[in-house]
């Protein structure tokens, strides 16, 4: 019986995955702070993401194991916010390392989450790069503890565009009131991915066995922040777009109560491994995401 273990299938991206895998495993099991309950052919099962518990039994014999686990950083970065953005992803995936070595049958590959800042970051923003020790940490947590016979790969993600979530929705908001200017110097750069590419990609990851350690995933169309911009306003058919300077992005990031790093910190990262092993993405440019997510 082929089985799949996703551990924080509940939020925007483990949704995408859940919804693309519901009809090719005959198991599906989701590690949820939620209560257990039984979902059709999906089963819940209750974790703290911390500790062992009755879980642990679900990874006995899964085929694969995706983790998505973390407190979203669609926060303002206090201390307390910043303790449980790091220690959601470390305790989680340090319990998921312990639990593979107490099960006889281990998944045969593991797909772990992580952030595409690791592969490259220019900073704008004041600040520390809070998010690239955050991704440091959690993959030096995933890789600390060995699990014989299990292919491991750090999905380092970069900002998924979706029509249900992720980093789109509120640009387009804001473009609609006629805020859809450059941010910033408009010059950092953006790496994204159209959320059915990367469903589409972890798929094809569980798959392609030459695949381990770290895959940036991404699509090859990185751009300024200022093209972005203006390609979201021209999709939406919108003449004019006031700039929003890095001073006004801390005033509008308070009142909403998130970061303004998060639109500030550049990241340009280029999917050479998905590309050299064959994947093919259905939206390869940013042209082709836009029209199939804002219309």
């Amino acid at each position: 019986m082929s089985k799949l273990v996703i551990a924080g299938g509940t939020g925007f991206l483990g949704n995408k995955v859940l919804d693309f895998y519901k009809d090719k495993y005959q198991e599906i099991i989701v590690l949820t702070r939620g209560a257990t309950r039984q979902n059709g052919p999906i089963t819940y099962v209750h974790w703290d993401a911390k500790n062992s518990g009755d879980w642990v039994t679900q990874l006995n014999n899964a085929n694969a194991l995706i983790n998505l686990t973390g407190k979203s950083v669609d926060c303002r970065f206090t201390e307390k916010n910043k303790a449980l953005i790091l220690n959601s992803r470390i305790d989680s995936t340090l319990a998921l390392a312990n639990a593979i070595n107490s099960v006889e049958n281990k998944p045969k590959v593991w797909l772990n989450a992580s952030t595409a800042a690791l592969s490259h970051t220019n900073k704008e923003g004041n600040g520390d790069d809070f998010m690239l020790y955050v991704g440091q940490e959690w993959e030096k947590a995933f890789f600390s503890i060995e699990n014989p016979n299990v292919r491991k790969v750090a999905l380092r993600i970069s900002l998924v565009f979706g029509k249900e979530g992720g980093a789109l929705l509120p640009l387009k908001k804001i473009t609609k009131f006629g805020l859809g200017g450059k941010q910033g110097s408009g010059q950092q750069m953006v790496s994204w991915v159209h959320a059915d590419d990367f469903v589409a990609i972890t798929n094809f990851v569980l798959h392609q066995k030459a695949i381990k350690d770290t895959v940036i995933v991404a699509s090859p169309d990185a751009v300024s922040n200022s093209t972005l911009m203006a390609s979201i306003r021209k999709t939406l058919k919108i003449p004019f777009g006031l700039p929003s300077y890095s001073w006004m992005l801390a005033i509008g990031a308070y009142i909403i109560d998130t970061e303004p790093d998060l639109i500030l910190n550049s990241m340009d990262v280029y999917p050479s491994k998905l590309i050299e092993n064959g994947f093919g993405f259905t939206y390869n440019t940013l042209e082709s995401a836009l029209e199939n997510l804002l219309k």
